[in-house]
């Protein structure tokens, strides 16, 4: 507001615009406020002079304005503009300063290309964004295939605006995806996760994935788990009442239900349940460029995805392993959603829940008895052998067969001067 308030007082036009006026009017608290106006950069900077304004994107027209209290954040204060060609299908080559009609044409979606003059409090829609948000429709501005080959990324946002929103994907817009998605590829692999990261942590996650999925996205994305069948989990198209079905497929239907039945999941989790079966999880998370710790985590719940279905016939030292893990919980809530999904007991969910609920942290996940410095004090030296005594050691603990320093060193002992063929 007081970023809108300054900018007019000098002079200006200034509007919120973008996203912010789409939760707006939705009813919602945006995450963040865009402002769009008619004064260059340099006025921008003018006007805030007292305050901290950063020109990460002065060259298209946009400066940061940091408020003076850095809780309330940062407003990104944009000149209205048109873009010229985009030859490399992500940023235009040139801008050109305009007025909001031309602004609005150049942005994605009619309900992300209103403004909004939040003193008069009046919308300004020259694209039929309101009509869409009342309707329910995510609709191209404009030629959609010109859309998205200005920018290939809006191909995935299409998908994860319209299952956001619970929204219809309009017939034309949903024909340009669909005949584009192999373009996708265009679009950096960074990218492609942040769009994968806010998809599946919504909740509306499965709906995304069944939408990606008839469109041709997920077959470019995640080839390795494309989904066979019909799905009538998706957003239907222009002409026909939004609505969320079950999948006719009984495989896809398990696999969104599951992702559906995960609560607040982190993206690993989220991810994991996806790539329910498949093999190369490490190479598919190396090439969405994830985070080495977004990697191991969901690693490990894939290969880890069904160690607890029998969680009453596993070893002490097995069961105490898993349950110690850092990842227990997101474990835990993989199979209670899986065995959901596939309307199974969940008495394995509950065994596991009962176990932590009696068995107490010392007891779970002890110090260990014997070290890495007790087998090196015993003339071992770090190797295979080393690592084998460790584990055996440790699960001789866990199993309760081991229960004080003394003894397990003399077990390790033992273990020493056995014969390699016995």
């Amino acid at each position: 507001m007081e970023v809108v308030r300054r900018l007019k007082d000098a002079g200006c036009t200034a509007l919120w615009a973008g996203g912010c006026v789409r939760d707006h009017l939705l009813g919602k608290t945006p995450k963040d406020y865009d402002v769009a106006t008619d004064a260059t950069p340099k006025k921008v900077c003018r006007v805030f002079r007292e305050l901290k304004t950063l020109g990460v994107g002065a060259s298209f027209g946009v400066i940061i304005v940091v408020a003076p209290n850095r809780a309330a954040g940062e407003v990104e204060v944009a000149t209205f503009r048109s873009d010229g060609s985009y030859t490399d299908g992500r940023r235009p080559d040139s801008v050109t300063f305009s007025s909001p009609e031309e602004d609005a044409q150049r942005r994605d979606f009619t309900i992300n290309g209103m403004f909004f003059d939040p003193l008069e409090h009046k919308v300004l829609d020259f694209v039929g964004g309101e009509r869409d948000l009342s309707q329910g429709y995510i609709r191209a501005i404009g030629d959609p295939r010109e859309r998205m080959r200005e920018d290939k990324l809006r191909l995935l946002r299409a998908v994860r605006f319209t299952a956001h929103l619970e929204f219809g994907l309009a017939r034309a817009t949903k024909a340009a995806v669909t005949e584009m998605a192999s373009e996708i590829h265009v679009v950096s692999a960074e990218r492609i996760a942040a769009e994968l990261r806010r998809m599946l942590t919504d909740r509306h996650r499965h709906i995304a994935v069944a939408l990606a999925n008839e469109v041709g996205l997920l077959r470019e994305i995640l080839p390795e788990v494309v989904m066979q069948g019909s799905s009538e989990d998706s957003p239907n198209t222009e002409g026909q009442k939004p609505q969320t079905v079950l999948a006719t497929s009984e495989n896809l239907g398990h696999q969104l239900s599951a992702l559906r039945l995960l609560q607040q999941p982190s993206f690993e989790l989220a991810f994991a349940m996806l790539l329910r079966g498949v093999t190369n999880v490490e190479a598919i998370c190396r090439r969405l460029k994830l985070s080495n710790d977004e990697l191991e985590r969901t690693a490990w719940l894939v290969r880890q995805q069904d160690a607890l279905r029998e969680p009453d016939k596993l070893s002490l030292a097995q069961l105490k392993r898993l349950l110690a893990h850092p990842f227990r919980d997101d474990l835990l809530a993989l199979m209670r959603a899986t065995l959901l999904a596939e309307r199974s007991d969940l008495h394995p969910v509950l065994f596991c829940e009962q176990f932590l609920e009696t068995t107490s942290p010392e007891v779970l996940n002890p110090l260990p008895l014997v070290t890495g410095n007790d087998l090196i004090a015993l003339g071992l030296q770090p190797g295979p052998q080393f690592k084998q005594l460790l584990d055996k050691a440790r699960d001789a603990q866990l199993n309760g067969e081991l229960t004080d320093h003394e003894a397990a060193l003399e077990w390790v002992r033992r273990q020493i001067d056995q014969k390699p063929s016995e």
